[in-house]
């Protein structure tokens, strides 16, 4: 019993040294000889490891008569760092990340400090709100509330339009219309009546 307990004490010691010497025969960089073969490999395959590769990204010859509205775009300082955007043409630029989730997030905040009477305080909510989703018909609705809680019933107008410009059948149009009617203005801006002929 001895001699088997001994047996298998060696036995495992001795496999652990051979996994204890595979790994290190893993972790080793591979020898010239292999990246030779890998460099061959590439050869054939037509694939480049070289990172002086560039893209030509020039617009096409006619790009200027086809997109007339492109100058005011922002464009990049220089081909080799397209993030660069210091080189603006045109007006103040901005641009925000579209996040429906923090968007969705600022309205129920905003609409917690509504409910609370802090109409300043969910009025930034909302306009955050706006900055993350612009089309948003709850934070749009919210904002105009805001406003007519505050007495500030010429800002609240464009806000109730706007709600029922994106869900002219949504769950609060019958509410926005009846603030728009008690407001004194019309369901359409004028924006919209003028282009809509």
């Amino acid at each position: 019993m001895r001699l088997t307990l001994l047996h298998a004490l060696a036995l495992l010691l001795f496999s652990g040294m051979i996994v204890a010497q595979q790994d290190s025969v893993q972790n080793q960089p591979p020898s010239k000889a292999d990246q030779e073969k890998s460099r061959d490999r590439s050869a054939e395959t037509g694939e480049s490891s070289s990172r002086d590769t560039r893209i030509d990204i020039s617009p096409p010859k006619d790009d200027v008569k086809t997109h007339p509205n492109s100058a005011t775009a922002p464009t990049p300082l220089s081909p080799d760092n397209p993030e660069d955007m210091t080189n603006m043409t045109g007006d103040v630029q901005e641009m925000h990340p579209w996040n429906p989730y923090r968007a969705g997030k600022d309205d129920e905040v905003a609409e917690y400090y509504f409910k609370t009477g802090n109409y300043k305080g969910a009025l930034a909510r909302y306009q955050d709100a706006l900055i993350y989703k612009d089309n948003d018909a709850i934070a749009n609705f919210g904002i105009a509330q805001c406003y007519e809680k505050m007495g500030q019933h010429e800002e609240a107008v464009p806000y109730y339009q706007a709600y029922l410009k994106i869900l002219p059948d949504g769950p609060l149009s019958k509410h926005a219309k009846k603030a728009l009617k008690r407001l004194g203005a019309p369901e359409k801006s004028v924006a919209e009546n003028t282009t809509s002929k």
